[in-house]
């Protein structure tokens, strides 16, 4: 009947029969009944919508229609859907009677919850039984850009020494964007960094690595705030932002450092003990126990440290001091911190002591003798008396006189001469043994500082045979 009849609804076969003799013929109707020998069909089994996951609900759209060759009752007669809850279907009658099937968006799409829909649309007929068809409709959820990125972690932390290697990636940071291709595509970028910190770490635009462009010093940061914003590639960007923060740890890569605020260059070797000599200022940039400085003076020297406010100390003299021993010092300070291994450094102080007056002249003999022929002439040489003192420059300059001293009621000096200069005694005047047969002198030594000693020098007048017997 279909073949016959394709799509009229009472398919009539008309024939006609001729009795031959009778020269009659005769007008037959043949109408050929309908079965439902045929499914519904479609001419497609398989279709696929693209929609945006944006689209709204209530949304429609036309499916393709079944077809169905037999009639009447055992012609198409309804439609149904099954999948998800997402999608529903309405049926709209066509002008001519028709079934028109169309796909209803009942519920919002997220591509990020399923990116694909599986739908069964079913056409049944009116037979008995019923013979049905299907055709599958796959629904892809298009994305939009709904989805901002989200950092792994709101605030990143790390803590670096100060001495790590530059090129060092120190942290990276995560987002991710629940969006495909461009719209779930992140970068990152700085939102908020201070002008120092854009010169020491460099972020990867891509990857959200941050590495050191140069070194760290502790003393001239302790720790670095970054505000990094990451966005995606849509036409209307998302954005979200993390904070990073980076502590730099101390590492002892500082000595200590000596500074010498005030000193003496030279002190007088009568000053009392306790007189401070030098003020310095000791300090280290590391902090803790890398910072905490120690300082030290040699043990055999006659100074010792005093720790004054802060970081001062003040060197001061230990005891009296002694130019005649020791006449210059080169004090040397050692600072120590209290790193592993301990970094060291040292300052010297070059200290002269001043000469004071505390050593009178010392004789090389308490006594001296000379003997002498008498009848010398004057300027012979007696001796030489020598006195040295151990103080320095007009302290250590000695001076000879003679005692003021008499014989036979005229003065020694009337007899004898000292040189002030050599201490050379000579004969003012030729000696007569008859006279006088000896004679003690006392010579005095004087520095220039009015200290003096004495010694004695005794002179034996040697007889000569100038005198003719007498009758």
């Amino acid at each position: 009947r279909e073949q016959l009849c394709e799509d009229v609804q009472q398919c009539m076969l008309l024939c006609e029969l001729i009795v031959e003799g009778e020269m009659k013929f005769y007008g037959i109707e043949v109408e050929i009944a309908d079965i439902n020998d045929n499914s519904p069909s479609f001419r497609e089994a398989e279709t696929e919508l693209r929609l945006s996951e944006m689209t709204a609900p209530g949304a429609r759209f036309p499916l393709a229609r079944a077809h169905d060759p037999d009639s009447g009752q055992n012609s198409l007669q309804s439609y149904e859907l099954s999948g998800d809850e997402h999608f529903s279907l309405a049926v709209q009658a066509g002008p001519g009677g028709d079934q028109r099937p169309e796909l209803v968006l009942a519920k919002a799409l997220d591509r990020e919850e399923a990116a694909f829909h599986e739908l069964v649309l079913r056409a049944m007929d009116g037979g008995d039984p019923a013979r049905t068809g299907t055709a599958r409709i796959r629904v892809t959820v298009v994305d939009a850009n709904d989805n901002a990125p989200v950092f792994s972690q709101a605030e990143y932390t790390v803590r670096v020494p100060e001495d790590v290697p530059v090129g060092s990636t120190l942290v990276t940071v995560t987002a991710t964007d629940a969006d495909e291709g461009l719209n779930g595509q992140v970068k990152y970028s700085y939102q908020m960094v201070s002008v120092k910190a854009s010169k020491i770490f460099h972020l990867d635009a891509e990857t959200g690595a941050i590495t050191l462009m140069r070194n760290l010093d502790f003393e001239e940061g302790t720790s670095y705030e970054l505000e990094i914003q990451v966005r995606d590639g849509g036409d209307l960007s998302l954005s979200d932002i993390a904070r990073v923060v980076i502590t730099v740890t101390d590492v002892n890569d500082n000595a200590p450092e000596i500074s010498v605020r005030s000193a003496l260059s030279e002190i007088s070797e009568d000053a009392p003990s306790g007189t401070v000599v030098a003020l310095l200022y000791v300090q280290d940039r590391d902090s803790g126990a890398n910072g905490d400085v120690r300082c030290s003076l040699n043990k055999d020297m006659p100074f010792r440290l005093q720790s004054s406010q802060g970081n001062y100390y003040r060197v001061v003299t230990a005891r009296e001091l002694d130019r005649e021993q020791v006449s210059e010092y080169n004090v040397t300070v050692r600072a120590a911190d209290g790193g592993s291994p301990a970094l060291q450094s040292s300052a010297v102080l070059a200290l002269r002591v001043l000469d004071v007056n505390d050593n009178a002249p010392v004789f090389l003999q308490e006594r001296y003798s000379a003997r002498l022929a008498e009848n010398n002439a004057a300027g012979a040489l007696v001796l030489t008396v020598r006195a040295t003192d151990a103080d320095w420059g007009q302290n250590a300059r000695v001076r000879y006189r003679l005692a003021e001293g008499r014989v036979r009621g005229a003065p020694l000096s009337s007899y004898f001469l000292v040189d002030a200069e050599s201490g050379t005694v000579t004969l003012k005047e030729a000696l007569d043994f008859e006279d006088t047969r000896g004679y003690t002198l006392l010579v005095e030594a004087r520095d220039g500082g009015g200290l003096e000693a004495h010694c004695e020098v005794e002179v034996e007048v040697m007889d000569v045979n100038d005198n003719v017997p007498e009758i």
